[in-house]
């Protein structure tokens, strides 16, 4: 297994995966990275809902297909959140990719640290999945459409509780061919010293 460097330097998003599941062992051990996560004051609130279920996820991409397809929003608009619309107004939009595994991360409303404390949730499970060989990508689709009445009242009925917002999401899966590795250039995320 790689050392914790190599599995951060390396780490790399991807869409594309087989439709197959990874076998069970090595989703629990992502899902176990993600609970190790930090969270503020310790509160460990950071909900994970696993979806494996391949007909729940289709249940769920048609619902959001047609939540984004009723969606109407102007140029200021994030651009993958402008993807998303227009992708679903063509049609045949899948979310989450055809990914067979997908985690929603949600947390109490109102909680400050309710987005960090899932970022770092969500990190840890995109950093075990490289080290274990697997494809994830981080995708906030269902988090843009946490207050759509279709797309909620479907994630309550599947273990989302009335006082969690949804935070974001992760899918994961086995490469569809060779995993893209090698360490990315990077020209943003500006540092500062004071010394």
């Amino acid at each position: 297994m790689m050392d914790a460097m190599e599995a951060i330097f390396t780490r790399r998003s991807t869409r594309r995966m087989k439709p197959d599941l990874p076998p069970r062992e090595l989703i629990e051990r992502v899902i176990e990275a993600g609970r190790a996560a930090p969270s503020g004051s310790n509160s460990q609130t950071t909900h994970m809902i696993v979806i494996t279920n391949g007909k729940v996820l289709d249940e769920l991409a048609a619902i959001v297909q047609e939540a984004f397809a009723a969606m109407e929003i102007g140029p200021e608009a994030y651009v993958s959140l402008r993807n998303s619309v227009s992708a679903a107004k063509k049609g045949g939009y899948v979310f989450h990719y055809g990914a067979p595994v997908l985690i929603v991360t949600a947390n109490r409303k109102g909680y400050g640290n309710a987005i960090a404390d899932s970022a770092c949730t969500l990190e840890n499970m995109m950093i075990a999945a490289n080290a274990l060989g697997l494809g994830s990508c981080w995708i906030n689709q269902l988090h843009w459409l946490d207050e759509d009445a279709s797309v909620r009242g479907y994630l309550e009925k599947l273990g989302l509780k009335a006082n969690e917002t949804v935070t974001g999401g992760l899918i994961l899966g086995c490469y569809d061919g060779q995993p893209v590795r090698g360490k990315l250039k990077r020209t943003g995320n500006p540092v500062t010293w004071i010394e």
